[in-house]
């Protein structure tokens, strides 16, 4: 079967491999859709990060080359001995985390965390894969297998707002509105939220995120941003969201709540970020980070059915496989006019 596997930094290749055998206490998924996420793009141009060279993966027991996707959706079409909540023909999506105790606790914060498409395990860029029973969750009718591919970057940006001290009335801050940040849009709203800022230079991902209601604060345009978002809401918002990993932009972030405020950092880093203690010390403001999700994955189903985190709004490109490359990888690194890309193996 044809699958995308990244073989080193700026080096994937669609290549011919075997397609998965189904185990114990597995399904084996037909790909339906699967969505090029902004941490597919960082381990191309700036990897490895989450996935293993020197040393096998201690719970998939692989590494590089590794194929890629953990963004999908799928439908069963052969299930293992002893799966019993799940039959042929089930609509699913993937929640894609490995942990050495399965989905218990936190399990996302596991020292040996790593996810299904970047650890091992096969991957949503490939006609097939296997996936452990636990993993799965049910698609309602409703919901399309496109809408499906959208689940798990949702679930990133429920989880981050869920994480953040966010009340119903607060203020907020979205700094970067990419396919996350404009989930944080979503989230955000679902959470209660009133005034939302969207921090964005693009001009076409400031109008997605005012589509969704945000208010737009446009970099180009202002001398200094912090300044701005202080003018408009009485002193900063109560919460920012950094979702760029760009080190000057997590300094605006910070320096744009008011006492006692919260920076939520949702973006995974290629480099390190300088950034000023007394930015946080003098107004008593906090900074935290998030990694993926837990337990939310129910939760983004239920708003996903209400309206919430919309293919119609998100995704601007469905592509093939064959594609994936020049349309998909390329084409978000080069065109400013993409989101969110969605990529069909059949």
């Amino acid at each position: 079967m044809k699958a995308l596997r990244w073989h080193d930094q700026k080096d994937i290749r669609l290549e011919e491999i075997d397609e998965p055998t189904v185990a114990p206490g597995k399904v084996k998924l037909k790909v339906k859709w699967c969505g090029i996420c902004g941490s597919d793009l960082h381990e191309y141009l700036g990897g490895p990060i989450f996935i293993p060279v020197n040393e096998p993966h201690p719970l998939t027991k692989e590494k590089a080359p590794i194929t890629l996707g953990h963004e999908f959706s799928g439908e069963i079409v052969e299930v293992g001995e002893g799966v019993s909540n799940y039959k042929v023909g089930d609509r699913v999506v993937v929640e894609p985390i490995f942990a050495t105790h399965g989905h218990q606790g936190a399990y996302n914060l596991d020292e040996n965390m790593g996810f299904l498409g970047l650890a091992g395990g096969g991957g949503g860029f490939s006609e097939y894969v296997s996936v452990d029973e636990e993993l799965l969750h049910l698609l309602p009718d409703e919901i399309s297998y496109e809408q499906g591919a959208l689940v798990e970057p949702s679930a990133v940006a429920l989880y981050a707002v869920r994480s953040s001290k966010v009340q119903a009335g607060d203020t907020a801050a979205v700094f970067g509105c990419g396919p996350i940040g404009l989930l944080v849009i979503e989230a955000l709203k679902a959470a209660g939220a009133t005034d939302i800022y969207a921090v964005e230079l693009s001009k076409e991902r400031q109008e997605k995120a005012k589509e969704l209601g945000a208010i737009i604060v446009d970099p180009s345009q202002y001398e200094d941003v912090v300044q701005e978002i202080a003018r408009r809401t009485n002193g900063g918002v109560d919460v920012s969201f950094e979702v760029t990993g760009v080190p000057v932009v997590l300094k605006q972030a910070i320096q744009s709540t008011r006492i006692s405020g919260e920076t939520v950092i949702v973006s995974i880093w290629e480099k390190g970020a300088e950034i000023m203690p007394n930015d946080i010390v003098i107004k008593e403001r906090t900074v935290k980070g998030i990694i993926g999700y837990r337990d939310v994955f129910p939760s983004v189903l239920n708003l996903m059915r209400k309206g919430y985190f919309s293919a119609d709004t998100l995704v601007t490109k469905k592509i093939k496989l064959d594609d994936v490359i020049e349309d998909g990888f390329h084409a978000l690194i080069n065109e400013k006019d993409q989101v969110k890309i969605l990529v069909s193996a059949e």
